[in-house]
């Protein structure tokens, strides 16, 4: 069991960086980018492939990233360029990845990283990654209080008013959904490192956990600002890893229900705001109720007195 919450953080930490990328689209850019599922694989082959071809496990890492947000610059010019329907963009950029990363791998389903060095070979990713993640929230916390950053928010919350300003919205569209996608490349990357393996497949359903770790950090932990939302993206991100390892505990479930888990946990998410508002509504009604009882009852006693 400790084990298997120790195992659950480490996942949570590099799932952290995908979280953030689905962040810097679903929550900043109100863009609805599929190439998720498509440019995670893509991180993991290109990292894999360098790797087992000799290149240092920090050059494939940085290249897995460059792939990455190319990728995400596709999906964008598709967008403003092209003015093709975001889910659309997402949707036929996450298809030709698929025959892309099947290229990267030289035609093969996987590859395997058995027996060569990567960034985790000699450390414990736990003293590592906790920093590494924090460095990249607190660099992605500096750029969204930049100019720049501003008017990639700016886009996002009110295209139209900061194009008035004279902002190219197209551009903060590409450069917001690129780096998204090289952070999810960055995982992907990471992760490939970590369990020596890379596959085809191994992308399929990332958007979904992506927006799961958001929306349960949220739900948990608040967005106030951009500094407590980033935060609460990354703590939602281990979170979610521990409620699946846990899951994974329960005697009738099975590790092929880790899809339906994840859906359920999203579900969960979602609904539990909706509840807890309703709830809140109904005991501040309740409470208004008795307010006004009192007061009708307090107006009908003076009255008899005064009588």
């Amino acid at each position: 069991m400790y084990d298997s919450m120790l195992g659950a953080v480490e996942m949570g930490l590099l799932y952290a960086f995908m979280a953030l990328g689905v962040y810097i689209t679903f929550r900043i850019l109100d863009f609805p980018d599929l190439t998720v599922d498509g440019s995670f694989t893509t991180g993991g082959a290109i990292a894999a492939v360098m790797i087992t071809n000799g290149y240092a496990p920090w050059l494939a890492t940085l290249a897995a990233i460059a792939g990455g947000m190319l990728a995400g610059m596709c999906t964008g010019l598709l967008h403003t360029k092209g003015k093709i329907n975001g889910l659309l963009s997402g949707i036929l950029m996450m298809i030709a990845l698929y025959s892309i990363n099947l290229r990267i791998f030289g035609g093969k389903p996987n590859w395997s990283l058995m027996g060569d060095t990567t960034l985790f070979s000699s450390i414990n990713p736990l003293l590592v990654l906790p920093f590494v993640v924090l460095f990249v929230k607190i660099l992605m916390d500096l750029f969204l209080r930049t100019d720049l950053g501003l008017a990639l928010r700016a886009t996002g919350d009110n295209a139209r008013m900061i194009r008035s300003l004279g902002v190219n919205t197209d551009n903060t569209t590409i450069l917001g959904v690129s780096l998204s996608n090289g952070m999810v490349a960055l995982s992907g990357a990471l992760i490939t490192q970590y369990s020596t393996f890379a596959d085809s497949s191994m992308g399929i359903g990332m958007i979904v956990i992506g927006l799961a770790s958001v929306i349960i950090g949220e739900a948990i932990f608040g967005a106030g600002n951009v500094f407590r939302a980033t935060l609460a993206v990354v703590l939602g991100s281990i979170v979610y890893r521990i409620v699946v390892a846990l899951a994974l505990y329960v005697p009738w479930l099975r590790p092929s229900d880790l899809k339906l888990i994840t859906a359920i946990i999203v579900i969960f998410a979602l609904v539990f705001p909706s509840i807890q508002r309703f709830l809140k509504q109904k005991n501040m009604a309740r409470k208004r109720s008795l307010e006004l009882a009192d007061h009708a009852l307090s107006s009908k006693r003076g009255g008899s007195i005064d009588a």
